[in-house]
């Protein structure tokens, strides 16, 4: 995603510094050798100049944005990287998914932990932004249609990031809900792995209904759950539960439920295989999706001890808990999804 990002700040005539981190070598050597990006399948716009890693200093120079799109285990990798190069006036944009946990029952966004790792000096002198919503990147390189959110505490450098960045296929709303927008897209990854449940639990029943590409019912179950729980995640953390209905909620959930590493983890535990199994059928694979819920479940204790949550609260996300932090196997409780709401 950090570099098909390339692709609208390209069209708008923008020089584009594409940096790989250490682990991306293979890419950049196609990249500067074929102008070839391997992952992506498609060739850079001519305007796009790759970088190693070692070479950041240069690739800075002169820089006036700065967009982060490392892992979410490497957030405070890049925070430490940037760190020297960063100057007053900056402006740098993630496209990071995820939630860091303290002991304490305390989680934060990642934009905030890039800033901690930052020079204070400088810290209160850069503005931070994020990019969430449903964005595959491969149909963004493809000049698809997309619709995405940025969001910043920084209201003043909204409008200058999306003039930046907005062409007639890639449409940026505006919101300084950044916990709202951050939630929402961190969680829409742990629960798009809850949805993938149902195509596993249908592939354990064997029989003639395993033949059924889709576990229908248990699925829609399993996303309507998915929507009521963020809601009260975002609310509780302090964002707009608004935004679940929004892009970053349902709409990003739905891009990621349509297939990849995510529904596939999903897919493997509901089938009958331990996380440790999953994962290691997934060697190689960075999976989001359980470290978000490793996370919760990290907090979780603190939030019912500070009173903050109870112990009936967020079904569905106490079963993932259990499954990724526990290595238990999957039990959902459907009956327990949907409490009664009688007026």
């Amino acid at each position: 995603m950090g570099t098909a990002v390339a692709w609208p700040l390209s069209d708008n005539g923008h020089q584009v510094r594409l940096v790989g981190t250490h682990l991306d070598n293979e890419i950049i050597a196609s990249c500067l050798e074929k102008g070839w990006h391997p992952r992506l399948r498609r060739q850079l716009p001519n305007n796009v100049r790759p970088y190693y890693v070692e070479q950041l200093a240069e690739a800075l120079e002169g820089v006036n944005v700065i967009v982060s799109g490392v892992s979410s285990p490497g957030v405070r990798w890049i925070g430490r990287t940037l760190a020297p190069h960063v100057k007053p006036g900056m402006k740098i944009i993630a496209v990071t998914k995820g939630l860091e946990a303290s002991a304490e029952g305390h989680l934060r966004i990642l934009p905030d932990v890039l800033a901690d790792e930052l020079p204070p000096a400088v810290r209160g002198q850069v503005s931070l932004a994020a990019i969430g919503g449903p964005c595959i990147a491969g149909e963004l390189a493809g000049r698809r249609q997309t619709c995405v959110y940025f969001t910043s505490r920084d209201a003043a450098a909204l409008p200058v990031l999306r003039q930046l960045f907005k062409t007639p296929y890639y449409h940026i709303s505006l919101s300084t809900d950044v916990v709202g927008v951050e939630v929402c897209v961190a969680l829409k990854n742990a629960y798009t792995l809850a949805v993938g449940l149902a195509g596993g639990m249908l592939d354990r029943l064997g029989g003639p209904d395993a033949a059924d590409a889709w576990n229908h019912n248990p699925a829609a179950a399993l996303f309507g759950a998915s929507a009521r729980e963020m809601a009260r995640l975002v609310s509780l953390l302090g964002g707009n539960p608004a935004m679940v209905t929004s892009l970053p909620g349902v709409g990003d959930q739905y891009v990621t439920c349509m297939g990849g590493r995510t529904v596939r983890l999903g897919r493997l535990l509901g089938k009958g295989m331990s996380y440790e199994e999953a994962r290691a059928e997934m060697a190689g694979e960075t999976l989001e999706s359980a470290l978000v819920v490793a996370q919760i479940a990290r907090a979780l204790p603190g939030l019912e001890a500070r009173g903050l949550l109870g112990r009936d609260e967020l079904p569905l996300m106490r079963c993932l808990c259990r499954v990724i932090s526990g290595n238990a196997p999957v039990e959902v409780d459907f009956g327990r999804l949907f409490p009664d709401d009688v007026k």
